[in-house]
């Protein structure tokens, strides 16, 4: 009687959710949200390290949410294309999984790094192992194993972003390639101290070319969104012949949670309750697991690296539709 009775409860509590879910009015809440975070609006400023990243006029913000079931709600400039930059580093890792599987992370770990992304002390400390494919270090390590696995390293990437998204037009942005290249000291010494320590096999003029042209890739807030549900499905990822299995997927999701945002990715994890990763060119993408992806852009950034107004939007995000994975 008692398990009937438990067992009738779940049942009504499922069918409600599903309900919910069905008749959430995600264009209304979009347009609720950004009244809500425009006092936010000069808060923070773009990533003027980066010359190119520095010409970017940092007032400027797009929004696109993409259910599992096809339905897509963009909201202002969700088709303007911007620098990625360290989202691109889950493209990278996916392509890694794929190509390495479980012998990936002997080379680089899968913790919260507490520091820096660009942190240089880290890595001397751990003798050459990133903390997680999410730092610079870490990324740097996946550029390497790219460039040793792939005939053609550049075209292979990119072909796989744009399978991804179903968009041929994706392409990287040379000029913030070389920008980054030409004031990148640090990763620069990021990348010699990999070496020192053995940690990449290629030369580290090419290691860095290439981890700054993934970098530099340019896309939409609804191009996004596109491709990382590709990410909420843990049974079928087959994209320009790389392949992940649903507990492949699981990990990444995993690592997106804890690792996603730099050293604040505890906070992250804290208002918003999603896996995601962000990038200092302002984006952010974030997931609901087999229900949707989300990704905002607004240029200006808190002093950790993270867009200020795109945190802030998809904190409210979570706490609007009750939807997150706690």
């Amino acid at each position: 009687m008692l398990l009937d009775i438990f067992l009738l409860k779940n049942i009504i509590f499922v069918y409600l959710n599903y309900h919910k879910r069905m008749s959430m009015d995600y264009k209304k809440i979009l347009e609720d949200i950004y009244e809500e975070i425009l006092p936010f609006a000069k808060t923070g400023k773009q990533a003027d390290y980066i010359p190119e990243l520095a010409k970017v006029n940092p007032d400027q913000f797009g929004m696109c949410l993409e259910t599992v079931s096809g339905e897509v709600y963009p909201f202002m400039q969700a088709d303007t294309r911007f620098s990625i930059q360290s989202i691109t580093k889950v493209f990278a890792l996916a392509m890694c999984l794929s190509l390495k599987g479980e012998g990936l992370w002997k080379k680089v770990g899968k913790e919260p790094s507490g520091t820096a992304f660009n942190s240089l002390i880290q890595l001397e400390v751990e003798k050459g192992i990133p903390r997680n494919p999410f730092i610079n270090a870490g990324a740097m390590v996946l550029a390497d194993i790219l460039l040793t696995e792939l005939k053609d390293p550049e075209n292979d990437y990119i072909a796989f972003v744009r399978s991804l998204c179903g968009n041929e037009s994706i392409d990287y942005n040379l000029d913030v390639a070389v920008s980054e290249r030409e004031t990148g000291f640090l990763n620069a010494a990021i990348a010699n101290m990999l070496k020192y320590h053995g940690t990449i096999d290629n030369g580290i003029e090419e290691v860095l070319m290439f981890y700054f042209k993934m970098c530099s890739i340019e896309m939409s807030c609804r191009e996004l969104a596109k491709a990382f549900l590709s990410f909420t499905n843990a049974s079928a990822f087959d994209f320009a012949g790389f392949k992940l299995s649903s507990s492949q997927i699981k990990r990444m999701n995993a690592v997106m949670q804890t690792c996603g945002f730099y050293d604040e990715a505890g906070e992250f994890s804290y208002l918003v309750g999603l896996p995601g990763k962000s990038g200092v060119g302002g984006g952010i993408v974030a997931i609901y697991p087999m229900r949707y992806a989300v990704a905002v852009w607004s240029p200006r950034l808190n002093s950790k690296g993270n867009s200020v107004m795109g945190i802030k939007a998809l904190e409210l995000l979570t706490t609007a539709t009750s939807e997150s994975i706690f």
